[in-house]
């Protein structure tokens, strides 16, 4: 299919529409399918825990109450709802806390936007779980390009949110693949993420972790997927987007350099570059508590015994864990229990009474937090140092480099699959997270994602 507007559209844009109209019948690397799978794997988890938290549990009442069709599953119930309101309520679970993946060097958290998106139209189309794979890495891709595009130096720099519109990008990207959608089509589809795009950089001051689910996962999977339907139901768009009077990086980039996003697509794949999470807490805390464990581990660190804490961190993010409301955003506590309790668990880290337990906060009291440039731009990134002084006088520290669950420290599959059956179970019960686990393993010989539905319903 070609139009009018065909022969003024820029080669950036002819070749993005191009890869990714072609990415649905596209193999991926062995390597590549894995860790797709293991990033499925782990946001599926996160959706389906994070559905019995509250900003889960808002999302499934607010879609319940809009109705509609019946195409895909709203996941943590028994309800079919439109494509558009599962792709909003499942990825408002997947960030209902801090439990889904993350992707530093893009700036965002692709998995709870990005799944959730790709899962619901895969279901709605009745395609198979290779198309899934193959339409969640082009996501990863795509959402990860558009925000190095914008040439945001640092997290203060961003006058948008990157974790909005990298779901926003990524979500439109793999529901267009999955739509089977031409060149031309998938360039309207971009326009209408274009037109859609939003994102405030201000959701760290969210206390309840609900406009924050929505920023991270909703609104971009939502908007994306949005766009995708519209153009499936016969809507036409702007095919140039991206250059012109008024476009897209006009009003978003700062050092706008739109080449990045074709750069090296189908050679360089993002979701090599994504990290999971081993502890369910903020990015910026899992090496502080991967040093304070080793710390509890290696020195039989104690409430008893531990003096004065000092937790050194970069001061880039330090704001966002600093004394936080919410016990999982908040380094001090979760360093104070993790002494008390010798580990955090999920249940622990979303135990708001456990801010106010004596214990914890006899400890709290001792914990002092230090902001560093030099850890800020220390490679590997997000590295942490925690320090004990023990009443025997000794000190013992702990330098955690690289962060488990980061591509420098991957965790093996059986701990990905652990975490999710540990996630699973709580809500599903033990058979059904074992089969999660199972049918995920095997994702590329599923003949249609509509199978995986029995076990994402409650």
């Amino acid at each position: 299919m070609s139009s009018k507007a065909d022969n003024q559209v820029t080669p950036m844009t002819r070749a993005l529409s191009e890869y990714i109209s072609a990415a649905a019948t596209r193999e991926l690397p062995p390597q590549v399918a894995e860790k797709t799978g293991h990033h499925i794997l782990d946001s599926l988890a996160a959706i389906i825990s994070g559905s019995r938290l509250r900003a889960g549990e808002l999302a499934i009442n607010y879609v319940k109450r809009l109705g509609g069709a019946t195409e895909a599953t709203l996941i943590g119930s028994s309800a079919v709802v439109p494509v558009e309101s599962a792709a909003l309520a499942n990825a408002m679970g997947g960030h209902a806390d801090e439990t889904d993946d993350s992707h530093l060097r893009g700036r965002w958290h692709p998995g709870c936007g990005v799944v959730p998106a790709a899962l619901a139209v895969a279901e709605f189309a009745n395609r198979s779980g290779a198309d899934l794979l193959r339409a969640v890495a082009l996501g990863y891709d795509i959402g990860t390009r558009f925000n190095m595009a914008l040439g945001y130096p640092n997290p203060n720099a961003a006058t948008h949110s990157t974790h909005t519109l990298g779901v926003n990008f990524g979500a439109a990207a793999a529901a267009a693949a999955l739509l089977r959608f031409d060149p031309v089509k998938v360039r309207y589809v971009l326009s209408y993420a274009a037109q859609q795009a939003s994102g405030c950089p201000y959701w760290y001051r969210d206390s309840d972790h609900v406009e924050k689910a929505f920023d991270f996962g909703g609104m971009g999977a939502r908007n994306g997927v949005a766009g995708a339907m519209m153009v499936h139901s016969g809507m036409t768009g702007v095919e140039e987007p991206f250059t012109g009077q008024g476009n897209f990086f006009d009003g978003f980039a700062l050092k706008a350099n739109p080449d990045i996003i074709t750069d090296a697509l189908g050679q360089r794949f993002e979701v090599l570059e994504a990290s999971i999470k081993k502890w369910c807490v903020g990015s910026p805390i899992q090496s502080v508590l991967d040093a304070t464990q080793a710390l509890i581990d290696e020195h039989g660190v104690t409430p008893a015994n531990a003096r004065r804490v000092v937790i050194t961190m970069p001061d880039d993010r330090m704001h966002i864990v600093n004394n936080g409301h919410m016990p999982d955003v908040c380094v001090q506590h979760l360093v104070a229990m993790s002494i008390v309790d010798g580990t955090v668990t999920f249940a622990s880290v979303h135990d708001h009474e456990r801010m106010a337990d004596p214990a914890v906060q006899a400890v709290r009291k001792n914990v002092e937090l230090v902001g560093s440039g030099e850890l800020t731009v220390a490679k590997p990134a997000r590295q942490g140092i925690v320090e004990v002084e023990l009443t025997d006088g000794r000190k013992v520290r702990h330098h955690a480099v690289a962060v488990r669950g980061t591509p420098d420290n991957p965790m093996t599959t059986k701990e990905i699959e652990t975490k999710a059956i540990d996630l699973v179970a709580p809500v599903s019960g033990d058979a059904k997270a074992q089969g999660l686990v199972q049918a995920i393993a095997g994702l590329g010989s599923l003949r249609s994602v509509r199978e995986l539905r029995p076990l994402l319903q409650a």
